[in-house]
């Protein structure tokens, strides 16, 4: 074994090698180089950027509001400034479009944030509320007003694109149900 006696670099491996003892460097010990932090998902990321985003709203607010004094209300507002960035149409109940999936030509009802993205918001904000030692009887996004909310975003959106969001129920497994390769019809 190629050992650099001044480095304690072994050429062959990435990382050092060490003595166990410091007299002797016949016997060496190899030591696992140290393991970098474990990279964060993608939903811890997006749950970081959204707690700094309402953060950042929090001080922005006139007057500045502290966390402690969060409501539900507050967690409203928040939610309706985040509609002026939104992507999706939500026609007006006046528009001629309005409850069509697929309008036929371009009509002036506002962009809106869609109801979908609000409620993974909300559930990323409401996990990270606890995470930075809130506590959860006191969760602003956990809120009864903002539970409402977000299911009058979820029907009236429905209605005014013409898309159900109802949820999706799982199939009984249907043992034998699919003929076999061999079969007759």
């Amino acid at each position: 074994m190629d050992i650099d006696a001044e480095s304690g670099i072994n050429p062959n491996f990435d990382y050092p090698i060490t003595s166990s003892n410091p007299s002797s460097s016949s016997s060496a010990v190899l030591s696992p180089p140290p393991r970098p932090p474990p990279v964060p998902s993608r939903y811890e990321n997006q749950k970081r950027r959204d707690w700094n985003t309402f953060g950042q709203y929090l001080r922005n607010h006139r007057p500045p509001l502290p966390l402690s004094l969060c409501s539900g209300n507050h967690v409203l507002e928040f939610l309706r400034y985040l509609d002026q960035f939104g992507k999706t149409k939500v026609h007006n109940q006046t528009c001629p479009f309005f409850g069509m999936p697929n309008p036929p030509a371009p009509c002036p009802c506002p962009l809106r944030q869609a109801w979908g993205s609000l409620d993974a918001l909300i559930g990323r904000l409401r996990a990270a509320y606890e995470e930075n030692g809130g506590k959860p009887e006191a969760n602003p996004f956990g809120a009864r007003v903002v539970r409402v909310y977000l299911r009058e975003v979820r029907d009236y959106q429905s209605k005014a694109r013409g898309v159900s969001y109802e949820k999706k129920r799982k199939r009984p497994n249907q043992k034998g149900a699919l003929p076999t390769a061999g079969a007759t019809q």
